[in-house]
């Protein structure tokens, strides 16, 4: 599937400051991006750096005047799908490196508090069959709330307050497969059917030798879904992380089929 993506911030800075971007469509195999253009403001400073895990590109600008930025591109995705209740866990002397870290607590994703909840509520299941018990389980309890939670919202927060947005239906899915020994990482991403419009993230989790994405808002098939990039949790991927003040002025963010 080909989609079309167009993003657009604009925020104010009261000076000098230091801005780390993620907003672009990763190259990665499982998607062609066959179109790209991003308009950056002047900067003192400019320098593209590996996202996490290799994944996309991050920008580092030093600037000193509003930060406007556009970006156009469009994606073929070229996912491959599985129903990821099938597929068996790998045990995890038998995981490869570069998944052990996301088998690990993290800032926004306590794992081990969820361990005795996810051996009761959970119980009987293992693998695919207990990651898909997981995201069903979230759909049916969570209720998806715009304004419900902020930057300091933890997958703890989400699991007794019953509600939240994308971010922390993610945030609890990757906490809760943690908990089942199962590696799962935080993707951000552009989704095609998210309402409303904006950036999207969902959860990736290893099985069967592979990682495949989990949304357990329900909103975005991962055959129309554009990886930005990913990580431990939001921390890690977040499209604007400032080491300074910065104040949103405009963000909108449009995702529809080429």
């Amino acid at each position: 599937m080909r989609i079309s993506i167009d993003t657009r911030l604009d925020y104010t800075l009261p000076g000098p400051v230091d801005v780390l971007l993620q907003i672009e469509a990763a190259m990665i195999p499982e998607q062609n991006v066959l179109h790209a253009h991003i308009d950056l403001p002047r900067s003192r400073h400019f320098a593209r750096v590996p996202g996490q895990s290799g994944i996309g590109d991050r920008i580092w600008l030093r600037i000193a005047e509003p930060l406007s930025v556009r970006y156009q591109a469009t994606v073929e995705v070229n996912r491959l799908i599985a129903d990821v209740s099938g597929l068996a866990a790998t045990p995890p002397h038998m995981l490869p490196g570069e998944t052990v870290d996301y088998l690990m607590a993290s800032r926004y994703c306590l794992a081990d508090t969820f361990q005795d909840f996810v051996e009761s509520e959970f119980a009987g299941t293992a693998g695919g069959a207990r990651i898909a018990a997981i995201r069903d389980w979230i759909a049916h309890t969570l209720r998806y709330e715009p304004g419900s939670s902020d930057a300091m919202t933890t997958a703890i927060d989400t699991f007794h307050s019953h509600r939240g947005v994308c971010r922390d239906y993610a945030h609890l899915m990757i906490a809760l497969a943690r908990a089942s020994t199962v590696p799962a990482r935080f993707a951000s991403v552009y989704g095609l059917g998210v309402e409303p419009q904006d950036f999207h993230a969902v959860a990736e989790v290893f099985l069967d030798g592979a990682w495949h994405m989990v949304d357990a808002t329900g909103m975005a098939d991962p055959e129309s879904i554009a990886k930005i990039g990913v990580g431990r949790d939001a921390a890690d991927a977040a499209f604007l992380t400032s080491f300074g003040k910065v104040e949103l002025q405009e963000q909108a963010v449009e995702v529809r089929k080429a």
